[in-house]
């Protein structure tokens, strides 16, 4: 004699027709089979992501630092020379 009688599951649907209306119930069902399809695509493609980062990482060959352009000297602005003048 537990919850899963069958008497408690017809009380507690006709409880919930009687909250939600017949009309909206059919409603509310659609929006939750299609907000499932959505996670369910989410979670399908994070997953694909992954494989493929993976993939693609493993295929690249890391660069050397030789390889890599030296940044170019900045000359100081106008206002950071007066700065310097002045602490100077």
């Amino acid at each position: 004699m537990g919850f899963t009688s069958p008497w408690h599951w017809a009380i507690v649907a006709v409880v919930v027709i009687i909250l939600f209306g017949s009309k909206k119930l059919p409603d509310a069902a659609r929006g939750l089979g299609r907000s499932l399809r959505i996670f369910k695509s989410e979670v399908k493609e994070m997953q694909n992501d992954g494989k493929s980062d993976a993939d693609t990482t493993a295929a690249q060959q890391p660069v050397a630092p030789a390889q890599l352009p030296a940044p170019a000297p900045v000359a100081p602005t106008n206002v950071e020379a007066q700065h310097d003048a002045k602490s100077a």
